[in-house]
């Protein structure tokens, strides 16, 4: 087990550099000129070139990705063109909202999904399985933007029992700041009225961020489950008498549940790049957030390092889940 994530480990140093050329070449080839956007379009040509001298943009590309694969090395993202902060600090400052919201999206989904997945499966052909199959497909047609707007008009505008925007009330002090989470740091401090405000605040992005994932994977635990139950270890578990709850959850789910872990890791990132969809549309001050109006004024130092980021986590998502089958299935090992 050690030699196989010592390799994978090793392997996502190309894969790695693979995604930092491309992410490179692809920005620079962007139409504008990020020079004139932050010194302003009516800035006089030499200050225009001063300022190209200062941040390297008057070399060629590939001097100017020579110097950028330097920085990455020594943990240098470069500096934000928009805030004039290191792009880590941005993105570390960032980085607790963004896991915050990915990460309650990703158990309703996987808790959902599963259950919803399950309960379809063992009342399969019933209103329940019908009921299950129709909000699956919803989950994945409706356009998670579309969702987001409509569910702040009804919620927010016609009822007022949600708030639109934001991670905390207006006028509520944040919790002491432990993780940087604002739930589980109002629950560690007891801080309840900050609690109650910052999970109002997180139940329409976490719907909308987690529709489309729980449908995926109610759908697949479904189709799992049906294929399982029909095995021989599973009759011969009915019987002896096990009580059917018990045959479904201990012998039934278990098998089942492979392609699920390999669903959710790939949903998992999947969540993380909708991040930046859906932060856009509830101000959610995360790294999505951040990363669209970086792209807006066109900073591409900050557009980079979270592509990188990113890219680092999936990977190690990637790692994990795979790990995780031998949990699972006992016959899978690694050689």
């Amino acid at each position: 087990m050690l030699s196989y994530i010592t390799r994978r480990v090793l392997l996502m140093i190309p894969l790695l550099f693979g995604i930092s050329i491309l992410v490179f070449m692809l920005t620079n080839l962007l139409p504008g000129d990020p020079v004139r956007m932050q010194a302003g379009l009516h800035a006089p040509e030499e200050v225009i070139q001063q300022l190209r001298e200062k941040l390297g943009l008057n070399k060629p590309l590939l001097v100017q990705y020579g110097r950028y694969l330097s920085r990455i090395l020594r943990g240098d993202l470069g500096i934000s063109l928009r805030t004039r902060r290191p792009v880590l600090d941005d993105l570390r400052r960032r980085f607790p909202a963004t896991l915050e919201l990915t990460a309650v999206a990703f158990l309703f989904s996987l808790i959902g999904g599963v259950l919803m997945g399950t309960l379809a499966a063992v009342k399969y052909g019933r209103p329940i399985d019908h009921i299950s199959r129709l909000i699956a497909l919803g989950g994945v047609a409706v356009p998670a933007f579309w969702l987001g707007i409509m569910m702040q008009l009804v919620f927010f505008f016609w009822l007022r029992l949600l708030p639109s925007s934001g991670q905390i009330g207006q006028y509520i002090t944040p919790p002491a700041h432990v993780t940087g989470m604002y739930v589980f740091d109002a629950l560690i401090t007891g801080n309840w009225t900050a609690l109650g405000s910052s999970l109002a605040h997180l139940v329409m992005p976490v719907v909308v961020l987690s529709l489309g994932e729980l449908a995926l994977i109610s759908r697949t635990v479904r189709s799992s489950i049906l294929d399982v139950m029909p095995l021989d270890y599973v009759q011969t578990a009915r019987s002896k008498g096990i009580r059917e709850r018990t045959v479904i959850f201990k012998h039934v789910l278990r098998n089942a549940l492979i392609p699920v872990v390999t669903m959710s890791g790939m949903n998992l990132a999947v969540l993380l790049g909708g991040t930046v969809l859906i932060e856009t549309v509830f101000t959610w001050p995360g790294m999505g957030l951040y990363v669209t109006q970086s792209i807006l004024a066109l900073d591409f130092p900050a557009v980079t390092g979270f592509t990188l980021l990113i890219g680092v986590i999936v990977q190690f998502l990637n790692l994990f889940v795979d790990v995780s089958y031998i949990f699972l299935d006992p016959r899978i090992r690694y050689g």
